[in-house]
């Protein structure tokens, strides 16, 4: 005879079974009524009631549950509602762990609120979830430019850069400088170079979330995440003993720009010789019985030189008087971004930079190299002296006649007391040189004994080159030509702006919207636009696009991991600069039709003829603005303020002469 407790927890399990499929189906019902209604908050809240006590509906339910999830996350985000938002996604998670929908859209989220690490985070865990879904990929490719900048892959591939820091690291360690912090890590080279020269302790940190993560996973590929303790901070947040027991003896960084100061290395070295290092050598000699703080660099000397250049001049100064027949008025000034920096209360670079030994039509020195200044970061109290000193003033002999364009400056690293390592224009190196335009002269033309006048100071983490102008000697005397006086209400910094080479994202919503506006027989400015390319073998573009190898980086596997980051896409390129051997000539590769939509045909195949045998690496391209059928603005002209844009390949391609490879699915648009 059956238990009766048995048929009563029978009966019990049923009548439990029974509740929650009533429970289930009325919260179904009522989620979809609350759906219908555009009641998305309330129908969120009926889908999660279903999916926590009824997994076996997620497929089910899936697809409604995402509309009202990403609806109902517009609300909050609309009422600021931020980290209800989060709570809501998060738990989306939970139930989807798997969804790349669902990471996509809480990537756009971030994006759209700042959080640029975060979003690729997501982003990333989208696209490795599907790797063919083509919004996670765009909105990848388009934060990787940001939170994994493009120099840190050309940074990587500089042989002699590496070497010469690992010689520097490898010869402090091995004379006593043994406990190490790595400030700013990035992918973590440096204090990996440390632990094989055999320091003990070594911290590393990071304040990018995402080059956090990657150099995490770089310590593990390489055997050494139990071995150097990397931390996910500014070194201003570092303190003793929280993070590291106590004081080390030897800290290395190349938190260094094209201007030297401008990722903050002065601020971030005076806080580690107050609260990180041990006290520097005494200078009457070493005492063998006490341990001592070094920075590697020990110190860095800069240097400047005026020039002349076309190119530089035309992205800074406009010296025409009329435009198409419009005469522009005298109280008229046009300024670029650097001039801004002069009396404005936002921190803004105030320099360029530039390549000079690629830049277009070359430059002319009119002056000697001269030395601006020199920083000893080994010395705190010069450390502390160079944000409040007065600025220096310099006068420099011209030796040139010519047209003074712009102050160009580039620096000496000392790494220690024999090792060096220059960013002179002279040298092949990854760095670019950093550059003053002058600006605002009555004249900027200079002969052989004029002299330059300028300011330097160092300002807000910035090396800044002020106040230039021109001595004019005559009647033995000198005669300054001034800066004209600014009108600031017409300065338009923004007009200089250079394009990227990629046409805008939403140019066809744009001309759809024109097309509904239009009156019979009205025209769309531009008409058409023709895209054309051409296949080339540039190993710049490789470099800057991926780390090759492990050759560069003396060994260590960091490749495989930063090149997530890599895009297919190179934008703000200057093909009158680029190195490359063309491999064909130039091809219509598309045509985008602003009047005529339905002619248009995003996906093709062009058939390409090879005229020099080579490993295709690109697809540089550009476009061909038709104004109408007769007037057409060309943007891989040199004269052009426009930049182009290239295609780079994962892979190289081999090519012979006269092969006719068709490029598939040419997607320019984007």
């Amino acid at each position: 005879m059956p238990n009766s407790k048995s048929k009563s927890r029978h009966r019990h399990k049923v009548s439990q079974e029974t509740g929650r499929r009533e429970l289930v189906s009325r919260s179904l019902q009522s989620a979809q009524h609350y759906l219908e209604d555009r009641d998305f908050g309330t129908a969120y809240a009926h889908y999660l009631l279903v999916l926590n006590i009824a997994p076996e509906f997620k497929n089910d339910v899936k697809e409604a549950f995402q509309l009202t999830l990403f609806k109902w996350a517009e609300e909050l985000d609309s009422l600021s509602r931020i980290q209800d938002l989060f709570d809501c996604y998060e738990h989306a998670l939970e139930l989807y762990p798997n969804d790349e929908v669902i990471y996509n859209s809480m990537g756009e989220h971030l994006f759209r609120l700042g959080f640029r690490d975060e979003a690729a985070a997501y982003f990333h865990k989208a696209v490795k979830l599907n790797p063919d879904f083509p919004d996670a990929k765009e909105n990848f490719y388009r934060v990787a430019n940001w939170v994994v900048e493009r120099w840190h892959f050309i940074m990587l591939n500089d042989y002699n850069r590496n070497l010469l820091y690992q010689k520097a690291i490898q010869k402090a360690v091995h004379s006593g400088y043994r406990s190490v912090l790595d400030i700013g890590t990035g992918t973590g080279i440096l204090s990996m170079f440390a632990k094989k020269a055999g320091a003990s302790p070594v911290y590393a940190c990071e304040l990018s979330k995402t080059m956090y993560e990657l150099a995490y996973e770089v310590l593990a590929a390489n055997n050494l995440d139990g071995e150097i303790k990397l931390l996910h901070m500014k070194s201003f947040g570092i303190e003793i003993p929280k993070h590291i027991p106590e004081r080390v003896s030897l800290v290395i960084t190349e938190t260094v720009d094209a201007g030297l100061f401008g990722e903050g290395i002065v601020e971030s070295l005076i806080h580690a010789w107050e609260h990180l290092l041990l006290p520097p050598e005494p200078k009457d000699g070493r005492d063998d019985s006490k341990n001592y703080g070094r920075v590697i660099p020990a110190g860095a000397t800069m240097w400047g030189m005026a020039v002349e250049c076309k190119e530089i001049r035309r992205h800074h100064r406009v010296e025409v008087k009329e435009i198409a027949g419009v005469c522009l008025p005298e109280t008229l000034k046009f300024c670029s971004p650097t001039s801004a920096s002069l009396n404005s209360s936002e921190t803004l670079e105030p320099y360029t930079t530039e390549k000079l030994s690629r830049i277009h039509g070359g430059y002319k020195a009119l002056t000697e190299i001269f030395q601006v200044m020199t920083v000893n970061f080994n010395n705190l109290q010069e450390l502390k002296n160079l944000s409040i000193s007065k600025p220096s003033k310099m006068n420099i002999p011209i030796i040139k006649d010519g047209i003074l364009d712009a102050v160009v400056v580039w620096f000496t690293l000392q790494l220690d007391d024999e090792l060096t390592l220059s960013t002179s224009p002279n040298v092949d190196t990854c760095w670019e040189q950093a550059v003053y335009p002058v600006q605002g002269l009555l004249d900027h033309s200079v002969k052989s004994g004029d002299r330059v006048a300028m300011e330097i100071c160092c300002q807000d983490c910035y090396l800044r080159i002020q106040r230039i102008s021109i001595k004019t000697s005559g009647y033995g005397t000198d005669v300054e030509r001034n800066l004209r006086e600014k009108n600031s209400e017409a300065e338009l910094c923004s007009a200089l702006a250079k394009t990227s080479g990629l046409i805008q994202q939403d140019v066809m919503e744009k001309a759809a919207i024109s097309r509904c506006l239009l009156h019979s027989g009205g025209k769309i400015f531009p008409h058409h636009v023709k895209i054309y390319g051409m296949l080339v073998e540039s190993n710049l573009l490789l470099l800057e696009s991926a780390v090759q190898g492990t050759d560069p980086t003396l060994g260590f596997n960091i490749a495989p991991f930063i090149n997530q980051f890599k895009v297919p896409m190179r934008i703000f390129l200057d093909l009158s600069t680029l190195p490359y051997i063309p491999l064909s000539n130039s091809v219509e590769l598309l045509r985008v039709d602003l009047m005529n939509p339905y002619l248009n045909n995003s996906s093709t195949e062009v058939e390409v003829e090879i005229c020099k045998s080579g490993q295709v690496t690109g697809i540089p391209f550009w476009y061909h603005v038709y104004l109408d059928n007769d007037i057409v603005l060309d943007t891989s002209s040199k004269s052009s303020h426009w930049k182009q844009a290239a295609i780079v390949l994962d892979k190289p391609i081999q090519v012979q002469k006269g092969e006719k490879p068709g490029i598939k699915e040419i997607q320019i648009l984007h």
